[in-house]
């Protein structure tokens, strides 16, 4: 469904669940989709209500004015109260894994766990420079899709889950590209994490070399009061595409 919020329209695969029932909220990586979920739903159904937005820019929803991750946030707030969910999960992926914890800090009704996979951190994300500028310059560039998504996982995935991650990169408008890379990543919202009162666990790839085990211990872990750690073995940076069974379980575990 197309759904109004704050100001901009995003696409949200809203899929039902048993009456009453829990619920899952899932937020894609920089680059990425609702798509990049469909093997972790496909493992959750019909135990759970599954709702995964395109986050503004991102998939087939518009871009609004804005990208940083605090409008990104306060989407995502506004979506939750729009659908009404009683108690949920709330999941974040690399670049939604920053945008919720900033969800995660407002303490938003109904919310019981976070999970964290592979996560951006709230505080500045380090990246080189000159990663960051082959980045921006790569833009809408199929090749350095391609070189990108081959480069941040631990084993080539299927040829037609790579097709949909290079799709999804290239569908990225130029307006959220530029704001991840230039404002979004580099945005300081770490006092935000103090403000986290729901049980967290982060899951990261062993071989990750985005969001390396080390870097989420020093910039996540001992930011979230209580967040533990779970390392998945012989993966990388996509672990919803890599281990789509072990993502859905660890989500399944920390059931509400």
């Amino acid at each position: 469904m197309r759904t109004q919020v704050n100001g901009v329209e995003l696409l949200v695969t809203d899929l039902a669940g048993p009456p009453g029932g829990p619920s899952v909220v899932l937020l894609h990586h920089f680059g990425g989709s609702s798509r990049t979920w469909s093997e972790v739903i496909d493992r959750l159904r019909p135990e759970f209500r599954v709702v995964a937005p395109d986050l503004r820019g991102f998939g087939d929803s518009d871009p609004g004015e804005g990208q940083r991750v605090e409008e990104m946030a306060a989407d995502v707030l506004e979506l939750l109260g729009y659908l009404k969910l009683s108690r949920y999960i709330l999941v974040g992926h690399s670049m939604g894994g920053k945008v919720a914890q900033a969800v995660a800090a407002r303490g938003p009704a109904g919310l019981e766990r976070l999970l964290l996979v592979a996560p951006s951190p709230l505080s500045p994300e380090p990246m080189a420079q000159s990663e960051r500028a082959r980045l921006l310059r790569g833009y809408g560039n199929r090749a350095e899709a391609e070189r990108t998504n081959r480069n941040i996982v631990a084993e080539a995935l299927p040829s037609l889950l790579f097709e949909r991650v290079v799709e999804d990169n290239l569908r990225t408008s130029r307006a959220a590209w530029r704001s991840w890379l230039e404002a979004g990543s580099r945005e300081d919202l770490s006092s935000l994490a103090a403000k986290i009162a729901v049980p967290t666990l982060v899951l990261a790839g062993e071989g990750d070399p985005v969001m390396p085990v080390p870097l989420l211990q020093r910039e996540v872990l001992s930011r979230i009061a209580g967040a533990r750690l779970e390392t998945l073995a012989g993966t990388g940076h996509l672990l919803p595409l890599e281990r789509p069974l072990e993502v859905a379980s660890w989500i399944r575990t920390s059931g509400v």
